[in-house]
């Protein structure tokens, strides 16, 4: 019973981590002429970190011609809220 318990427990827990939602807000550049945009986009869990999350993010932007310049922050959908209107245009659109 105690090992039913304990599997059980187990596979709860790690089925919520396999469901943990990752974004990220970053800033991007365009040049000729220069635009610049701040924007938001969801990240698999593999890429949790700032490191990890750049390596995402810059080639899903290069593929519409814009450049990486960082990655602001790394957070859960707890922070998408206040982040929408800030990123515009550019809210979970990459």
């Amino acid at each position: 019973m105690k090992q039913g318990i304990a599997a059980l427990t187990i596979g709860v827990a790690l089925a919520g981590a396999a469901q943990a939602e990752c974004y990220a807000d970053y800033k991007a550049k365009q040049d000729n002429p220069l635009r610049l945009h701040y924007g938001v986009m969801a990240l698999p869990d593999t890429a949790c970190t700032k490191g990890a999350a750049a390596g995402v993010i810059a080639p899903r932007l290069a593929r519409e011609g814009w450049t990486l310049l960082n990655v602001l922050s790394i957070f859960g959908p707890e922070g998408l809220a206040e982040r929408k209107a800030s990123a515009g245009a550019y809210f979970l659109s990459f």
